[in-house]
């Protein structure tokens, strides 16, 4: 079973007969077919599941885990609450940016997937924490990277 407030994942796993796909209602955003709302957070929050899958557009020197809209961090926040075991999913260009919304901290992780090592201050709060660094794409050259354009980009 998975559930998502995303259509884009419910889309891709529909067809797997093996997978039922709860989706989560409320409002669509357009920039990335994120479903957010009450009553997205709503469904959400009556569900403790095993494994919680959750992004971050930012994160911090602190170990904060940041977003640009307020309406997907209350989502992030009641999937974060209702799991097990959450993995946080963020390449490394999240360590060059900023966003205003606070979804939560690294501390609230148990396993944290990027596609490089982490900077030496969050490396160090991930290891206090015990949160298990997977790197997934070791090695693998990045092109500089652009500004989102589906959100501004705060100032630092």
């Amino acid at each position: 079973m998975v559930i998502t407030n995303n259509l884009n994942v419910a889309m891709l796993l529909y067809p797997h007969p093996r997978i039922e796909v709860i989706v989560a209602g409320g409002s669509v955003r357009r920039a990335d077919g994120a479903v957010v709302g009450e009553a997205s957070n709503n469904l959400i929050q009556q569900f403790k599941v095993d494994y919680a899958v959750v992004g971050a557009s930012a994160i911090d020197e602190e170990g904060a885990l940041l977003d640009f809209d307020y309406r997907e961090v209350q989502a992030a926040q009641a999937i974060i609450a209702n799991a097990r075991h959450v993995i946080l999913v963020a390449d490394s260009s999240k360590f060059r940016r900023s966003a205003p919304v606070r979804i939560g901290h690294i501390s609230q992780v148990q396993t944290f997937v990027t596609d490089r090592g982490l900077p030496a201050r969050v490396a160090k709060i991930a290891q206090d924490c015990n949160v298990t660094i997977i790197e997934a794409m070791d090695n693998v050259p990045h092109a500089a990277e652009e500004p989102s354009r589906d959100y501004p980009q705060a100032a630092s």
